[in-house]
């Protein structure tokens, strides 16, 4: 009952964060917006309070409700989706080092946005197949990473890491190709792949949204069993977990989540590296808790990595993925590091 307790406790703390990271991510910018202001103009939009309030300023409202609360709020979904998907394979594998981008689902997923991009375009028709493109190329992706690491009818966690890095370079090899013929769609599919949250419109990605929603609750519910299966395959199986099922449907659900990211904002790495880890630091191992705390605290990050995008270099915006790289990465050396030096590797 007291875990319960802390744990509920950290959730309101971690939505409460989220709320003022949102405001802050409205208000910063080239245009500096008071938080008093940006609540006024979100409230007046809402039904039962547009009465209430209202801003006389249309520019302001301009950029607060149609540039930068979408984006804000992409930014949390986004975070999400990679956070969750990053904490479950890391438990899955039973190794810290593990994400959608170490084990090439991501890869897999911008080759499908690319060829969408490529011969579709980002017209109407592209709007509505470059999710599903993006899915169905980290779906296939993780379907391949497993099948070269299955042993014996078994998933060998211990290899699976290692395929993904194959598949990664594989797929990643395929994206060059892709990129000698992509023509005028070239200077597109490069800024896809840097990672941004100003690709996609809020009237394109409001249908995605929920879908993000559903997985992340989905992916939640495998909390218990990612526990038991940190005692090993045979452990779990005696205390009642389907361990070939249970590894198909968070690996199928971590593709599902990758591939929504993906389609909205392309390539943005280390979210689902750094956030699980941090919490695991200070809440413990234990995913009942970790993968719906990390669902908060990826939307945190990456709105605060979009904000440092916008501002760091202005008036000139980086891409979001140009940012969690710079973080990530020696986030990333030192787990190696700390990993090498206790034996793991």
């Amino acid at each position: 009952m007291h875990q319960k307790r802390n744990t509920l406790l950290v959730l309101v703390v971690l939505l409460v964060v989220a709320i003022i990271s949102s405001l802050f991510g409205v208000g910063i910018g080239s245009t500096s917006i008071a938080p008093v202001t940006t609540m006024k103009v979100i409230l007046s939009h809402l039904p039962g309070f547009s009465s209430w309030f209202s801003v006389s300023d249309t520019a302001t409202e301009a950029i607060v409700w149609d540039i930068r609360l979408p984006r804000v709020i992409l930014a949390l979904f986004i975070g999400s989706a990679l956070a969750v998907a990053g904490a479950a394979l890391q438990g899955l594998l039973r190794n810290p080092l593990a994400e959608p981008y170490t084990i090439g689902v991501a890869s897999g997923a911008s080759v499908g946005a690319a060829l969408v991009i490529i011969f579709v375009g980002l017209g109407t028709l592209g709007a509505v197949t470059l999710p599903l493109a993006a899915f169905l190329g980290a779906l296939i992706t993780g379907i391949l990473v497993y099948r070269l690491a299955v042993v014996n009818g078994h998933l060998a966690v211990e290899t699976l890491i290692l395929a993904g890095v194959v598949m990664s370079s594989f797929m990643s090899a395929i994206l060059s190709f892709m990129l000698t013929l992509a023509g005028e769609s070239l200077q597109q599919i490069v800024y896809w792949m840097m990672g941004s949250l100003g690709l996609r419109g809020s009237d394109q990605f409001i249908y995605t949204l929920p879908l993000i929603f559903v997985g992340v609750i989905l992916l939640c519910f495998f909390g218990r069993d990612l526990n038991i299966l940190t005692f090993g395959d045979e452990t779990a199986g005696q205390l009642g977990v389907s361990v070939e099922r249970t590894k198909k449907l968070v690996l199928l659900l971590a593709s599902f989540l990758t591939g929504l990211a993906v389609s909205m904002a392309g390539t943005i790495g280390f979210v689902g590296l750094i956030v699980p880890h941090l919490i695991r630091l200070v809440l413990g191992p234990d995913h009942r808790v970790l993968l719906p705390v990390s669902a908060i605290g990826g939307g945190i990050f990456l709105v605060w990595a979009d904000i440092i995008a916008r501002t760091i270099a202005a008036p000139v915006e980086l891409p979001v993925g140009v940012v969690t790289a710079f973080l990530g990465a020696p986030f990333f050396m030192y787990l190696l590091r700390t990993r090498k030096s206790s034996g793991h590797f």
